[in-house]
């Protein structure tokens, strides 16, 4: 096999190359051939040799031929050298190549299709999810936001601060902001306006609220489940819990049926709710010697006070947005 350019003169794709010094000189006395023969071969032109050329692509049929590829064609298709040729090309394989390009371009789409599932399995393809906080904004003073009124009503008060330090403050708050949750909650100690203050006449009242905004995960599938469990617990203390109309999304009432002794009473019960991806708690805690004088409230009385201050409390935790 010859490239173009070959001096060769039995090469029939050789072509002539252009002549960096000119044209040829004139030959004196050259007599023209009779009739041109285009399969005679013409002697190399009586001039300076000329530089080597970077080989030209020689005139191809489809598939190339003589080990080049067809101009402009892709590295490791056929008729590249290394590489099968098409069938019917000189030094083909009977197809070989063409089932070798059907194989990798086969095996990039399963690839592809892989890598796909993959990200679309991984969650690549999807954002996450937005969290629907439904309107509630947080704030460092929960206590602040608690409605108290339904207690007040009720002849309740908070207890006097005990001390200066913050530990010995009544009410109590705290709240922290975080990547995936806010948190705040409010400690209230409450007493009766007309408590005594005999130390054989003791009492005491609690009132715990907390509030989460759930930013990474929608609690709605574990919700319910984490009041109904207080029914499964296999305990001397029994409790009974009731779904909560007209309080969010959905809300629980929990409450304690004790098994008091004579000489004292009290009551336990929780409410919560959720609303979006909000959750919020109150939860009551009384207990009264039996020489108290004080008349503690029933569980039923509680659950109305409960509902009632988380109804206002969670209007105004949602003042600031809306859904």
């Amino acid at each position: 096999m010859s490239i173009p350019g070959d001096p060769n003169p039995h090469n029939p794709y050789a072509q002539p190359q252009p002549s960096p010094y000119g044209p040829p000189p004139s030959q004196p006395n050259a007599t023209p051939p009779a009739q041109q023969n285009p399969y005679a071969q013409q002697p190399p032109p009586q001039s300076p040799p000329a530089p080597p050329q970077p080989p030209s692509v020689p005139p191809q049929g489809p598939g190339g031929g003589y080990g080049y590829p067809v101009a402009g064609a892709p590295v490791g298709a056929p008729g590249v050298p290394g590489v099968s040729a098409a069938p019917g090309a000189p030094g083909g394989t009977g197809g070989r190549g063409a089932a070798g390009w059907l194989w990798a371009i086969g095996g990039a789409v399963a690839a592809s299709a892989i890598w796909g599932s993959l990200l679309f399995a991984t969650g690549g393809f999807s954002s996450e999810p937005s969290p629907d906080l439904a309107g509630y904004a947080y704030t460092s003073d929960l206590c602040a936001a608690t409605s108290m009124t339904p207690f007040e009503n009720a002849h309740f008060k908070a207890k006097a601060s005990t001390g200066s330090s913050s530990k010995d403050a009544n009410p109590q708050h705290s709240g922290a902001q975080q990547t995936s949750l806010d948190t705040m909650w409010c400690n209230v100690s409450l007493e009766q306006d007309s408590a005594s203050t005999s130390a054989a006449d003791y009492s005491s009242n609690w009132l715990y609220s907390a509030a989460t905004l759930h930013k990474k995960t929608d609690p709605a599938p574990e919700f319910a489940d984490n009041y109904r469990s207080y029914e499964k617990q296999e305990t001397s203390v029994g409790y009974k819990v009731e779904s909560v109309s007209g309080i969010g999304d959905e809300a629980y009432l929990v409450t304690r049926n004790d098994e008091s002794s004579s000489s004292s009473s009290g009551s336990y019960v929780i409410l919560g709710v959720r609303d979006g991806w909000m959750t919020y708690q109150s939860t009551w805690s009384s207990y009264a010697s039996g020489s108290s004088a004080s008349k503690q409230p029933t569980s039923s009385e509680v659950a109305t006070m409960l509902k009632t201050s988380a109804t206002e409390t969670l209007k105004r935790l949602r003042s600031s947005g809306s859904r």
